[in-house]
């Protein structure tokens, strides 16, 4: 109790607040720029924390992150242009319900359950930290083979209504991550002599591309007017937002609940949380047929998945000292620069210190809600610009994102290639979202895959050694197994066609 004491002194001090709203903002500004993720918003702060108290730096650090993941939204609503790759799970549903008017609605509730989600996995990180983070330590290359490959099964239910589209489209996902240097050899692949592709195909800019630029070219060969937000109030917005928690709290609890065990683990991240918790909320759904075409329900499943993510990241971070993420290893990075060292006894060491941590993370969820208003005022006047003004600034900015990530032009060319291919993609009834998702997943499937056989010299049965490796590996192959039988029931049930005989007369097949 002491220390949770000295913790609010350390949180209360002036310089600690205007800190935590300093770098909300900050966060808040670059997570609406779409290919400014929340790594680098947190990134661009570190030459500052050289200057702060250990508590301001690391305060900087989480508030930056946590805003812009929410921030990163507010662009996929309102341009259907995820800012941050943890928003493009769900980016067709919040663009559809701006199109509807409702655009107070989706990022009323982005900025809600978003809250929610980081503060339970706050919650979960002040109360289980340690049992959490050693039960994240006992994954290997194992777990996090068919962890992946659990991922990937999402594109089951995010593929809509053509299961065979879908698959194709996952696998050309899977195609485009292979691009690069193989993983155990070295050896480049399909790079056709482009030194710019031998580290793979970067991703935001294809992200970026893929999202944006179709939306360009259908709005240039179909000229009009573009859609006017209706008239919804801030506090219409709550309202609908609070009907929708209450319809659909246990998407609220599920997304809290994936998204903290999904951060937890190494390498997990908050867009791989948010894919898994919107294709698991989908699964469960009564109105499946709804998701893609706005529905808030996936948006309430998601937004909560992937600030709990984050939250959950620093389980391991701060118990253990092993980043959960990039955004982690940074704020590790700054904490070693502070003298601050986590670990095993950070809580005998430095304990004030990471309760302060705690109440920074609830205070940086909160304020997501005065933000949360102020980007519906901001969504009322980016709607009512005309198309004409629109779209040239939309380029621009979908250009400009793609070359700040590697500050190199091939990240234009990126966009074009994957945005073209989108296009046409759409256009002929193939979705995006399983292509997005083996290009997220494809790397960490493989990496893991080729860790895995080595591991177990070759032995393909090795990927079920383990216990937590196996109880993953059945739940896989029941996700992909059980489509599979119900398609093969189907047409088992159906009658046989029909057949002409050669007098004319229809008789059985």
């Amino acid at each position: 109790m002491d220390k949770f004491i000295a913790a609010l002194h350390l949180v209360m001090e002036p310089a600690t607040l205007a800190t935590l709203v300093a770098s909300s903002l900050f966060g808040f500004a670059v997570g609406c720029l779409p290919g400014l993720t929340a790594t680098m918003a947190v990134a661009l702060l570190v030459p500052m924390t050289f200057f702060m108290s250990p508590i301001a730096a690391i305060t900087s650090i989480v508030a930056a992150s946590a805003m812009a993941i929410f921030a990163g939204d507010i662009p996929g609503a309102l341009l259907r242009m995820p800012g941050t790759p943890a928003s493009a799970a769900y980016v067709d549903d919040s663009y559809e319900l701006t199109k509807r008017g409702e655009a107070g609605l989706v990022i009323a509730a982005n900025a809600a359950f978003s809250a929610i989600g980081g503060i339970f996995g706050t919650a979960v990180l002040i109360v289980a930290a340690p049992a959490l983070a050693d039960f994240a330590l006992d994954f290997s290359a194992y777990e996090f083979f068919w962890l992946g490959v659990l991922g990937l099964s999402c594109a089951v239910f995010v593929a809509g209504d053509d299961l065979v589209k879908g698959l194709a489209s996952l696998m050309l996902g899977l195609l485009v991550s292979t691009v690069g240097m193989d993983y155990t050899t070295g050896h480049p692949r399909f790079t056709f002599g482009i030194v710019n592709l031998l580290e793979g195909v970067s991703f935001i800019p294809g992200l970026i591309g893929m999202f944006a630029l179709p939306e360009i070219l259908r709005s240039l060969l179909s000229r009009g007017e573009i859609t006017h937000v209706a008239k919804v109030t801030v506090r219409g917005a709550w309202r609908k937002t609070w009907e929708a928690g209450k319809r659909y709290w246990g998407q609220a609890a599920g997304g809290s609940v994936l998204g903290t065990i999904v951060g937890a683990l190494p390498g997990g991240g908050a867009d791989t949380a948010a894919w898994i918790s919107y294709a698991a909320a989908k699964k469960m759904s009564k109105e499946p047929e709804k998701w893609g075409k706005g529905h808030i329900e996936g948006i309430v499943a998601g937004s909560a998945a992937n600030n709990a993510a984050l939250s959950g990241a620093w389980i391991p971070a701060i118990v253990f000292a092993i980043p959960g993420d990039t955004i982690t290893a940074i704020g590790i990075g700054v904490l070693y620069l502070k003298g601050v060292n986590p670990g095993p006894t950070v809580f005998i060491n430095n304990g004030e210190l990471f309760y302060a941590v705690f109440i920074i993370f609830i205070l940086a969820n909160l304020i997501m809600f005065p933000l949360g208003a102020l980007a519906m005022r901001i969504a009322q006047i980016v709607l009512r610009i005309p198309r004409d003004l629109i779209l040239p600034a939309l380029l621009v900015l979908s250009m400009t994102g793609a070359y700040a990530i590697d500050s190199d032009i091939f990240g234009i060319w990126i966009l074009l290639a994957l945005g073209t291919t989108a296009y046409f993609m759409e256009e002929n009834g193939f979705p995006i979202a399983p292509m997005v998702l083996g290009i997220v997943l494809g790397e960490i499937v493989e990496q893991n895959f080729m860790q895995a056989l080595i591991s177990s010299n070759g032995n393909v049965l090795g990927l079920f050694s383990r216990p937590i490796a196996a109880t993953l590996g059945v739940a896989t192959i029941i996700v992909w197994a059980v489509p599979l039988m119900r398609l093969a029931w189907s047409r088992r049930g159906r009658p046989a066609p029909a057949s002409v005989t050669d007098d004319g007369n229809r008789g059985p097949a």
